[in-house]
Formats: structure tokens, C-alpha cells, sequence
């Protein structure tokens, strides 16, 4: 599986709940915090709930 490396570029603050939630799970939180993890269906459709806050690169 490729890689892929998601970095939070705004705030969370006044977003809905769910969009949060879905930060939280990726393991971000605070802004120019990265994480690499593999890119699977859920990953993916994690990123695509909050495409608007992150930031993507493959690696």
C-alpha cells in the first residue's frame, strides 16, 4: 500500500462535531501537525470529510 502524509493547515475551532472527531482520529489536532499513515478506503475517506483543514502529499 502507498503511503500517504496528512498535515492540518487550519483550525478545528467553530467546526462541526464530526469534523473533530474525524481530526482526532487521524491522529492531528494542531495546525502543522503531520502524520503518515497508509492509504486505504477509509483513510481516503476520512481525508475527503475534512479536505477543507489538511493537506495531502503522497509519499
Amino acid at each position: 500500500m502507498a503511503k500517504v502524509r496528512i498535515t492540518q493547515t487550519r483550525s478545528t475551532k467553530s467546526r462541526p462535531r464530526k469534523q473533530k472527531l474525524t481530526i482526532k482520529a487521524l491522529k492531528l489536532g494542531r495546525i502543522n501537525k503531520s502524520v503518515e499513515v497508509e492509504k486505504t478506503p477509509q483513510i481516503e475517506g476520512m481525508i475527503n470529510k475534512v479536505s477543507h483543514l489538511v493537506t495531502v502529499t503522497e509519499i
